[in-house]
């Protein structure tokens, strides 16, 4: 292939994969599990910081439960940027966190890798402590950055996760 030809390349799977980001978050605000998991490619991981290491049926649960159950759950995004291999958005989430009914609004900046034209791994990076502070309240403020509440927070995410996935499997 030319040189031409190979930037010609480039250039289609750099809009092509930042219209996959698009579509993915467009998805997300619509509460479209269904389109929002067929982005990813079969062995597909995400991290963040409360579920710090899914695999592939892992974030397809996530995924599902977060839409499910943020009926409030709006989504705007924004900065997308790809390559061939890579990119990243910014994207805020607003919702009410069920557990306390408190108002929350995540600023989230996230970053993908990409094979054959789906995600293939996914890292979203916020503060916890932010998150914590605005979902727990008081509680939140003063022991949202202690790693034992951090730890508390995840286990009980994990929990969650998989009630979730028990309960859709039967």
């Amino acid at each position: 292939m030319s040189a031409s030809g190979a930037a010609a390349a480039e250039g289609e799977a750099a809009k092509s994969n930042a219209a996959l980001i698009e579509r993915f978050y467009a998805a997300l605000d619509r509460h479209d599990a269904e389109t929002m998991v067929a982005c990813y490619g079969p062995g597909a991981g995400f991290s963040d910081p409360v579920f710090p290491a899914l695999d592939a049926a892992g974030v397809r649960t996530m995924w599902r439960m977060l839409c499910a159950r943020g009926k409030d759950l709006r989504v705007v995004v924004s900065d997308i940027e790809a390559d061939g291999a890579a990119g990243r958005a910014r994207w805020v989430a607003t919702y009410t966190y069920s557990s306390t009914g408190r108002r929350v609004v995540n600023r989230i900046r996230a970053s993908f890798a990409f094979r054959d034209g789906l995600i293939t791994r996914h890292e979203d990076r916020f503060s916890l402590w932010r998150w914590a502070a605005m979902a727990l309240g008081a509680k939140g403020v003063l022991l949202g950055w202690l790693p034992p509440a951090r730890a508390a927070i995840r286990a009980q995410a994990a929990k969650a996760l998989d009630a979730y996935a028990r309960s859709r499997a039967g």
